[in-house]
């Protein structure tokens, strides 16, 4: 595997990691509480989380068929991972507000929305190992706040959208532990 793989699956693997921790510091019971009306619950975050990579896998799988039919390069193995990337996706001062189509449910319990995390994320992995010899930065999909990514951009997106996410999770987790049982599910 040629390092540039290595480098995306570590960072997909590491906010992945990040995620599942923050899940876990917050009881099961609670994890279908919203912190406020207006706010989404550890599932919703969950279920957002699987829409969005299911919904970029796609994009990105389509158009690196298109581009295959084209022609691709060798991989030249350049860092795509870089700090001011993940930086603006970990950035919790800015809100934003996902799109109608990234909007979770509210049907998805928070164990069943996990479950779709590790499917998609599977199918991630392997879109980042098929493309492992050839230079994708020719596949271009548009995101609705940051404008046009490339695929490593987008790979780099996705494991910097969950860790924004764990961040998330951790003050849910906190705002839902503060108001104990004086809320209701």
């Amino acid at each position: 595997m040629r390092p540039r793989t290595r480098e995306l699956l570590a960072h997909l693997d590491g906010h992945h990691a990040e995620l599942r921790r923050a899940v876990d510091t917050v009881p099961v019971a609670l994890r279908a509480r919203p912190p406020a009306a207006d706010r989404w619950s550890v599932a919703n975050v969950l279920e957002h989380l699987a829409i969005v990579e299911r919904r970029v896998v796609q994009g990105l799988a389509r158009g690196l068929a298109e581009a295959r039919s084209g022609g691709l390069p060798p991989d030249t193995d350049a860092s795509v991972v870089r700090p001011a990337d993940i930086a603006r996706y970990l950035d919790r001062e800015r809100r934003l507000v996902a799109g109608a189509a990234s909007q979770p449910t509210g049907h998805v319990a928070a164990e069943e929305a996990w479950a779709a995390i590790e499917e998609v994320r599977g199918s991630t992995r392997a879109l980042v190992v098929e493309t492992d010899e050839i230079a994708v930065d020719a596949v271009v999909l548009p995101h609705p706040v940051f404008g046009p990514l490339d695929f490593y951009q987008w790979i780099v997106f996705l494991g910097g959208h969950e860790g924004r996410h764990a961040l998330q999770v951790r003050e849910i987790g906190r705002a839902v532990a503060r108001h104990g049982d004086r809320r209701g599910p």
